[in-house]
């Protein structure tokens, strides 16, 4: 049951908000009582902590499955990206936003589980992409893979970036494109072209 809760509870925060949704909207639309939610979570500041770094989770294994492959480094990118976009697609109403303005314990403890898994896993890409010879040889890893941490960050900012003007699809593709056009050689300038144009089509 206590997954069960955590899984309901993940959908409802993504759709509505950390703020909108009750314990009572939860109980409804699991037709359960309050209580037997309470006997699995002492209050809803729990539940939204545990859903957050579940859902944390569920993207991370699913990253690490798609870089256990040994992809093209441009590819795997793309690859990461499709696989974000699925879990978040029914992302409405600004979560992190809420987040960090309600529970921003739990945000911080977010950002930095976030920060941990991904700057691994973009620092290890940039290094294959320049043995590979499609990104340039003079990268500093380290800088390249927190700047692309902290773009990522920056562009679930509702504020800086609202959805009004940019969807979700559409920001991640921009700063994807972004990232890599500065990063490529004339080689991987090809690879990343002929994905933007199939992704085109």
């Amino acid at each position: 049951m206590r997954g069960k809760i955590i899984h309901k509870a993940t959908e409802l925060f993504i759709n509505l908000g950390f703020k909108s949704v009750t314990m009572d909207d939860l109980a409804n639309e699991m037709g359960i009582s309050k209580k037997t939610i309470y006997s699995h979570f002492r209050n809803k500041t729990e539940l939204v902590e545990e859903a957050t770094m579940t859902m944390c989770d569920i993207i991370t294994s699913g990253i690490d499955h798609i870089v256990s492959h040994q992809k093209n480094p441009i590819e795997e990118l793309y690859e990461i990206k499709k696989f974000v976009m699925v879990h978040l697609k029914d992302e409405k109403s600004s979560p992190v936003y809420q987040l960090q303005k309600y529970y921003p314990k739990i945000h911080v403890a977010l950002k930095q589980k976030q920060y941990d898994s991904m700057h691994g896993c973009v620092a290890d890409n940039v290094r294959r992409g320049m043995e590979m010879g499609i990104y340039r040889d003079n990268l500093n890893v380290e800088f390249v893979s927190r700047i692309y941490f902290s773009g990522v960050t920056s562009i679930k900012d509702n504020q800086l970036f609202p959805t009004e003007i940019f969807s979700k699809v559409q920001i991640l593709d921009y700063y994807l494109e972004y990232h890599l056009r500065g990063i490529v050689t004339p080689k991987g300038r090809k690879i990343l072209n002929s994905i933007i144009n199939s992704n085109q089509e």
